[in-house]
């Protein structure tokens, strides 16, 4: 039986050179590179992760020595980093720690953009240590299916004027990478993640899972790398 994020990764890829990029970027000028933020990343110590300021320089530093614009990665990523906020600690049981999105990495301010028409769903402001931040969500259709983007750690200002409905054209600028004042205080990128369903949630949306249930957020969660086909 096929699933619900298994028919949208179908129609993804039959309409991906349809799509716009969601960031900046020439491909045949520019670099960006994969970031690993699971325990095989020895560099990524916890002093450099507990603390945001440190933290936003290793990236930067990071994808200086490789001459890289960007970073990105994470999708379905087994994680170390969220042990640094409380925010994905639980007290027993199993923390979460799969990464459902995909992340790109930057500068505060990097200009997004709508890889394909949609209106805004809902939105807002997730401030915890950790959290998403600003977070904006569009609700999207092809061939009759609808789906969701989810985009994370915006810049606060992203939000105001917004009204769920608005109607968001393909490739316009519509949102921002915040700074970790905005973002929920992490090195400034976007989180980017794909949805099959809201399952009532407005303005937020898990981003983060326990590893063990890996196989049931598959089915939810579609492949975002799948609209980035421009890298």
């Amino acid at each position: 039986m096929t699933t619900a994020a298994e028919t949208i990764n179908h129609l993804l890829k039959k309409y991906q050179h349809r799509f716009e990029p969601v960031i900046d970027f020439n491909p045949f000028s520019e670099k960006i590179i994969p970031l690993d933020f699971t325990s095989a990343n020895t560099s990524l110590t916890a002093p450099i992760i507990d603390n945001t300021q440190v933290f936003t320089q290793y990236i930067e530093e990071t994808l200086s020595a490789k001459k890289a614009r960007y970073g990105i990665g994470g999708y379905m990523e087994e994680r170390t980093v969220y042990a640094r906020s409380i925010h994905f600690n639980t007290q027993d049981g199993e923390p979460p720690r799969l990464h459902l999105g995909v992340d790109i990495w930057g500068p505060a301010g990097t200009p997004i953009y709508a890889f394909m028409d949609g209106t805004v769903h809902s939105f807002a402001f997730n401030d915890h240590f950790g959290d998403y931040g600003a977070t904006i969500i569009l609700s999207h259709t092809l061939e009759n299916i609808t789906f969701f983007s989810l985009y994370g750690h915006l810049s606060l200002k992203n939000l105001e004027g917004l009204q769920p409905g608005k109607f968001i054209k393909k490739g316009n600028h519509f949102c921002d990478f915040g700074t970790p004042e905005d973002n929920g205080h992490w090195p400034p990128h976007l989180h980017l993640q794909l949805i099959t369903s809201m399952e009532g949630n407005e303005g937020d949306y898990p981003g983060v899972a326990k590893i063990s249930e890996k196989e049931i957020w598959l089915q939810k969660i579609p492949d975002a790398n799948l609209i980035l086909n421009w890298i």
